[in-house]
């Protein structure tokens, strides 16, 4: 019943559905009520009526600290939309739909349909993406990076072949692209699950064995300096931007390289937060995904009587690279004292990846061929005994579907809430004296106007006119 559930033709376009209504409604009432989305929203309009196409500033007037790709993203997207609203928002919202059906596909043509639906589930229904989707912040296209990247490696691994200059050419485009999203701390996602995996997989192999690597390199010549020329020239592109604004640039080096860069490995400037800070946030804003992950971890060690090492001797390179992706950038974010829980949503992408993987192990142990032991028992080809295994294969799957419908209601439920508690607290913001003043289009005025206590238009114009469209000031 479980398994026909899942692969319903159905489910998938359902799940599908509800996910990119998540995507596109969870912030709204869409607003820049954060200091982070107005700095974000200010460098695009900065762009677009100043020119100031390298080096912006916040609405403070300080400078900008982040570099301007996802701002030339969003300028191009007014360039074609007209709209303020939409151009700082869809660059989020392509990232997060481009995420979810590059998990979809790499997930289904890897270990099928439910592994699919499994791993299209867990980007989209949790307290993190939905969120992330539409807020005008670089977190989704920085995710969509990594994950590209993470996930080239992935393909790489699990075909067995070897680096060739076109793939270095790859590696080198997504990483110049994550630099000018946000700057080196992509290096933190990648590099120390691709030293725990090189360090497992890179060492002498017995004559005939096949030979990965996550380095973008042939594993014969391991961490020679000839392939860290990806790595190294997307780090010139950024620095070469960080060069110039110290130039040209009033400020630049103290609030840039100074305050939002080295700062953050201090305790000084920006709040410290203590060392297991991610991890209860991950399995809080991960949830009912990340019970299932650890259900099944469990599961799958006691069917081993705990041998632990045996569970490794037996997991797939593909599998055993998606671990060390997700705990090298865990393990990494964590070491960095200032923290916020939206900082670690790109390892979310390769624990959907690894769900998936553990939930096709146990379907396929469940098929597995039947030998007999010296003892007379019979055994499936992971030595465990059909019975177990069948029984084990359901469990998991039935925990699927829980899951499944779980995150449905809970990732829904808390959805519609926030929007809700939205659109409510803004009315209350006023009614209760803490906005002295509002700017809105001539569209929306009379609206509020109708819900807004002792509102009146001013007789001073706001100053305020896009594409068109003319915009009032509305007082107490």
């Amino acid at each position: 019943m479980t398994k026909a559930l899942l692969d319903d033709r159905r489910v998938p376009w359902f799940v599908a559905g509800l996910t990119i209504l998540l995507f596109a409604v969870a912030n709204l009432p869409w607003q820049l009520d954060d200091y982070d989305q107005a700095k974000q929203a200010f460098t695009s309009f900065q762009m677009i009526k100043e020119g100031r196409w390298f080096y912006q500033q916040t609405p403070h007037e300080h400078v900008a600290t982040k570099p301007p790709l996802v701002g030339w993203i969003s300028a191009a997207f007014f360039a074609i939309t007209g709209s303020w609203e939409t151009a700082w928002r869809l660059p989020s919202f392509l990232a997060a739909i481009a995420i979810a059906m590059l998990l979809f596909r790499a997930a289904t043509s890897a270990y099928g349909t439910i592994a699919g639906l499994i791993a299209f589930g867990a980007f989209g229904l949790n307290l993190l993406s939905p969120r992330l989707a539409t807020l005008v912040r670089t977190d989704m296209p920085l995710a969509l990076a990594i994950f590209l990247i993470g996930l080239l490696i992935w393909q790489k691994i699990r075909a067995g072949t070897e680096w060739r200059l076109r793939d270095q050419i790859n590696i080198f485009a997504l990483l110049t692209v994550a630099m000018l999203i946000k700057g080196p701390i992509v290096y933190a996602f990648l590099l120390p699950g691709i030293a725990l995996f090189e360090w497992r997989y890179g060492r002498a192999r017995p004559l005939g064995a096949p030979r990965y690597s996550a380095w973008s390199g042939p594993p014969r010549d391991g961490f020679a300096v000839a392939n860290w020329w990806p790595w190294i020239a997307s780090l010139a592109v950024f620095l070469l931007w960080v060069f110039g604004g110290i130039l040209f640039t009033a400020g630049f080096f103290d609030q840039v390289v100074m305050r939002e860069f080295v700062a953050r490995f201090g305790e000084t400037i920006h709040r410290p937060q203590p060392l297991y800070f991610y991890l209860p946030h991950l399995l809080h804003k991960f949830a009912p995904w990340s019970v299932l992950m650890i259900g099944v971890a469990i599961l799958n060690l006691a069917s081993r009587r705990w041998r632990i090492r045996a569970a490794f001797r037996e997991m797939s390179p593909e599998t055993f690279w998606l671990l060390c992706w997700s705990l090298g950038g865990l393990i990494a974010m964590s070491l960095i004292p200032s923290k916020r829980v939206d900082r670690i949503f790109p390892i979310l992408p390769p624990l959907c990846l690894l769900l998936a993987a553990q939930i096709a192990r146990c379907n396929s142990c469940s098929h597995g061929s039947v030998s007999r032991h010296s003892n007379g028992d019979d055994f499936d080809w992971t030595g465990h005994r059909p019975v177990a295994t069948e029984r084990k294969a359901t469990h998991v799957l039935r925990w699927s579907v829980i899951a499944v419908m779980v995150a449905i209601f809970f990732t829904g439920g808390y959805t519609l809430f926030k929007i809700v508690s939205g659109y409510r607290d803004y009315i209350i913001e006023w009614n209760a004296g803490n906005l002295d003043a509002l700017v809105a289009s001539t569209e929306k005025a009379p609206a509020l106007l109708g819900e807004l206590r002792d509102a009146a238009l001013s007789s001073l114009n706001s100053g305020k006119k896009e594409q068109g469209r003319d915009y009032v000031l509305i007082t107490h």
